[in-house]
């Protein structure tokens, strides 16, 4: 049986609020239409302890197994999402944030400067994206056919191997 997906979206940005949150809107779109229960909607700032405090509380939630971030992913000095995120996971999933590179940087070959990267914290998957609403929708597309299994793996659920 697969695990209900129960996701926490997380908008990193210093400049955007509620009503200028574009990507993190699209991103509740796509996992709406996943099927997806969005537990909780949260904007911090690219300050590295303040996404590493939010990312931290949310995956220990026990009604929480999939947090998708958008920002930060970038180049520039104030980009902190990755880092955040590698301080709070206890397992990183590399193959995914490769994955997305991969695939994105096909329609966007500006994508490969993406430093997005995914791990486990707990029983909660964590995925990083960038922070365009177009990078979001090519990002979510990527996971989208593994998103149910990975999610019930992380659970602990037996899943068979397809490969």
């Amino acid at each position: 049986m697969e695990e209900k997906i129960k996701a926490v979206v997380i908008t990193v940005s210093d400049s955007r609020q509620e009503s200028t949150d574009v990507s993190g809107v699209t991103l509740v779109g796509l996992l709406l239409s996943f099927g997806a229960e969005i537990v909780d909607k949260i904007i911090v700032s690219d300050d590295l302890e303040k996404i590493a405090e939010i990312l931290e509380k949310m995956a220990d939630r026990s009604d929480v197994n999939l947090i998708l971030t958008t920002g930060g992913t970038g180049l520039s000095p104030r980009d902190n999402t990755p880092e955040a995120t590698l301080k709070v996971v206890e397992k990183i999933v590399p193959g995914i944030a490769e994955a997305i590179r991969f695939q994105t940087m096909k329609k966007t070959p500006t994508a490969i400067l993406s430093r997005g990267v995914c791990g486990i914290r707990k029983n909660t998957l964590i995925i990083n994206f960038p922070g365009s609403p177009n990078a979001v929708v090519e990002c979510f597309e990527v996971i989208e056919p593994i998103l149910k299994h990975a999610i019930s793996l992380v659970q602990g659920k037996k899943a068979h191997c397809t490969h």
